[in-house]
C-alpha cells in the first residue's frame, strides 16, 4: 500500500458558525421543511448525491482509511443507500398521526401521536466510518423534518473536504449546512443553541458534549463505543467462529467501535482458537497483511502510535502479527494470548487490529469478567448452545448481541444501533433513526358536546363520582364496546325480540 498523499483540511471561519446558525434557524421557521414534499426532495437530492459521485466518495475513504472499494462499498455507501430507499419510502406513513388506546373516559375524544421535528440539529460524525456515520444521521434529521449542520471528523480530511463540497450542490443551503475544521470548530459549534445533537465518537469527547448540551437542556444522541467482548465456548466450531471474529476484527483495520475486542475463552479452547485465527488472517490477506490490497490502514499517527503502545507494554504473549509500517501507518492483525485481566490492552477500548485472548476458566468466570466493566456497545456469544447464550443475555448488559457472527447487527436496520450507560445514549437506524430526530408530540382532541359525563370529576367531590372515575378509567375502548356488544347480543336483541316480533 503506497503512502498517502497529505490534504489540507477545510477549515469552516469560527466567524461565519453564528451567521450560518441563524441563518438555519431562519430558514427552520419558514415552515418549508414540515411539508412533506420537500423533505422528500431533498432526501431524492442525497440519493443523487450519491449517484453521481460514488467514485468521489470511494477515493476519499481509501484515502483516509485505505479501505478496499468493495469493503468500502458493503460497510459505508450501501448501508446509507439503503436507508435512504427505506426513507423515501416510508416517509409518508412516518409522518403520519398514530392512533392510541383509549379508556371510557376518552371514549369520545380523539388521542394520537404526532411526530414533529425538534428544529435545528447537529450532527457530529466519527472517523472511522465518515460516510456513514455522517450520512446516515443525515437521512434520519431531514426525513424527521429538521434543518442541520453536519460536522464531519477533522481526522477523516478527504471525507470531511468531500462534505463540504457536495452538501451544498445537492441540498437547499437555507437548512442545511455543513462545518468542517479541527476541534476549535466543534468548540465554537458547541457555544451556539441546537435543538438536538447527535455525536459519535470516543466516551471522554461524549461527556465534553453532554456538559456542554446540558447547560441548555439541549437533548442529545451519543452513539460512544467501550470493548466489546467476545465469548466463545468450548462447543463453538473453531474455523468458523475464527473467521468470523477475524472479519469483524479486521474490517476497517479494526477501527469499528463494535469490533470484538477481546476474546474470552479457556484455556484448551484458546490454543485452538489462535491456531483457526492466524489461518483466517492468512486466507483473507496472504502471509503478508501489509501488503494485502484488501487490508487498510490505522487513521493517524497518534492511533498508531497508541496502538504500539497497547501493543508493547503487554504481558501477555503474541502469538501472531505484530508488524507495522509507521510510514504507511499499517499494523498487522495482530493474536495475543494469555492476556491477563488487568493487562495494558484491557485498560481502554484497543479500536485496532490486536486481538488479546483471556483465558476463563468458565461461563461464570467469563460473565463475571464482562459484568465487571462498563457496559459495551456490542456482546458476541459464540457457542451451538441456545441455552449458553440465552444466559449471557440474561445476565449480562450491552447495547446489542449478536449470537455466532460478529457486526452484523448493525447492518439490518429494523434493529436499533446504540449503547447503553457508558457505550452511549440512544439508538437509530431505519425508522429509529427517523424517531430519533423527532419529538413525538401527545395529542387528546375533544369537543364541547357530552359535558354531563365530565361532572363526575369536577367539585364538590363524592365518593360515588369517585368510583365512576375509577370505572371509567379502568375499562379501555376494546372492552367497553365488547361489554356493548353482548349487552345488544343478550340483553336488548331478546327483550326486542319478545316484545315486537308478534
Amino acid at each position: 500500500m503506497a503512502k498517502r498523499m497529505q490534504l489540507s483540511l477545510v477549515q469552516t471561519d469560527a466567524a461565519k458558525i453564528h451567521p450560518t446558525v441563524k441563518q438555519l434557524r431562519n430558514g427552520f421557521s419558514t415552515g418549508q421543511t414540515l411539508d412533506v414534499g420537500y423533505r422528500l426532495r431533498q432526501l431524492k437530492g442525497l440519493g443523487l448525491l450519491v449517484e453521481e459521485n460514488r467514485e468521489a466518495i470511494l477515493d476519499a475513504l481509501r484515502h483516509d482509511l485505505g479501505k478496499h472499494a468493495v469493503e468500502a462499498e458493503v460497510t459505508e455507501v450501501l448501508q446509507c443507500t439503503h436507508e435512504l430507499a427505506l426513507a423515501i419510502k416510508n416517509i409518508g406513513k412516518w409522518t403520519s398521526p398514530v392512533s392510541v388506546p383509549r379508556t371510557f373516559l376518552h371514549l369520545f375524544n380523539r388521542a394520537y401521536i404526532q411526530p414533529e421535528p425538534y428544529g435545528l440539529v447537529l450532527i457530529m460524525g466519527a472517523w472511522n466510518y465518515p460516510f456513514d456515520l455522517n450520512f446516515r444521521p443525515l437521512i434520519g434529521a431531514i426525513a424527521a423534518g429538521n434543518a442541520c449542520i453536519l460536522k464531519p471528523s477533522e481526522y477523516a480530511v478527504a471525507t470531511s473536504n468531500l462534505f463540504s463540497e457536495l452538501i451544498p450542490r445537492y441540498l437547499d443551503g437555507s437548512c442545511y449546512a455543513v462545518v468542517t475544521g479541527d476541534v476549535s470548530v466543534s468548540k465554537a459549534l458547541l457555544e451556539e443553541k441546537f435543538d438536538y445533537i447527535f455525536f459519535t465518537g470516543g466516551c471522554e469527547t461524549g461527556r465534553k458534549v453532554m456538559m456542554k448540551a446540558a447547560e441548555r437542556l439541549t437533548p442529545v444522541t451519543l452513539e460512544l463505543g467501550g470493548k466489546t467482548p467476545c465469548i466463545v465456548a468450548d462447543d463453538a466450531p473453531a474455523r468458523v467462529a475464527a473467521s468470523r471474529i477475524i472479519w469483524g476484527k479486521c474490517t476497517n483495520a479494526g477501527q469499528s467501535c463494535i469490533a470484538p475486542d477481546y476474546v474470552l475463552c479457556s484455556r484448551a479452547k484458546q490454543e485452538e482458537m489462535v491456531a483457526a485465527c492466524q489461518e483466517a488472517i492468512k486466507r483473507y490477506y496472504g502471509d503478508s497483511p501489509l501488503a494485502s490490497v484488501h487490508y487498510g490502514r490505522i487513521a493517524n499517527e497518534g492511533h498508531f502510535h497508541r496502538l504500539k503502545k497497547l501493543l508493547s507494554t503487554t504481558s501477555g504473549t503474541v502469538a501472531f502479527g505484530g508488524e507495522m509500517d509507521e510510514e504507511k501507518l499499517q499494523i498487522a492483525p495482530t493474536l495475543i494470548r494469555d492476556v491477563p485481566e488487568n493487562d495494558s490492552l484491557m485498560s481502554e477500548e484497543v479500536f485496532g487490529p490486536l486481538l488479546p485472548f483471556v483465558p476463563v476458566q468458565d461461563m461464570d468466570h467469563a460473565i463475571e469478567i464482562v459484568n465487571s466493566r462498563e457496559k459495551p456497545l456490542a456482546l458476541y456469544v459464540f457457542s451451538k448452545s441456545s441455552r449458553i447464550f440465552e444466559r449471557v443475555r440474561r445476565e449480562t448488559s450491552a447495547g446489542g448481541m449478536t449470537h455466532n457472527d460478529c457486526l452484523m447487527h448493525y447492518t439490518l436496520d429494523s434493529l436499533p444501533f446504540g449503547g447503553v450507560g457508558n457505550s452511549g445514549i440512544g439508538a437509530y437506524h431505519g425508522k429509529n433513526t427517523f424517531d430519533t430526530f423527532s419529538h413525538h408530540k401527545s395529542i387528546l382532541r375533544t369537543g364541547f358536546r357530552l359535558e354531563f359525563l365530565n361532572s363526575v370529576r369536577y367539585p364538590p367531590y363524592s365518593t360515588q363520582n369517585l368510583e365512576l372515575v375509577k370505572l371509567f378509567t379502568s375499562v379501555d375502548e376494546y372492552k367497553f364496546l365488547f361489554i356493548l356488544l353482548i349487552v345488544v347480543l343478550f340483553i336488548i336483541a331478546p327483550l326486542a325480540w319478545f316484545f315486537f316480533v308478534p
